[in-house]
């Protein structure tokens, strides 16, 4: 099976004037928490993980729920429905049409 190996967070957001003029950051990234800061990236949205998982059809469907959470969480996408749908969604986000 494939690896939970480091992610690297990518931000689209535009820099803003206190970051790039030196100032004073607000006050929700200055506490490190932040709304969106999950894993301490500060970005939102999609997180692209440096290894794209390597998973068969197969390992998918013997995959237990918390990986499943696991896997779909570190790249940022929703991890709701039962597991039977969660296993769909994931096979269907990292499988290429030929290997379904």
């Amino acid at each position: 099976m494939g690896s939970l190996g480091p992610t690297v967070t990518v931000s689209m957001a535009k820099p803003n004037a206190a970051a790039a003029g030196g100032g004073q950051q607000p006050a929700e990234r200055k506490e490190g928490g932040g709304r969106c800061g999950v894993l301490g990236g500060g970005g939102c949205g999609f997180r692209m993980p440096l290894h794209y998982p390597r998973y068969k059809k197969e390992d998918y469907e013997a995959m237990p729920e918390w990986r499943v959470d696991c896997l779909l969480r570190e790249y940022g996408l929703p991890a709701d429905g039962d597991l039977d749908s969660k296993r769909r969604f994931a096979m269907g986000a990292f499988l290429w049409p030929d290997q379904y």
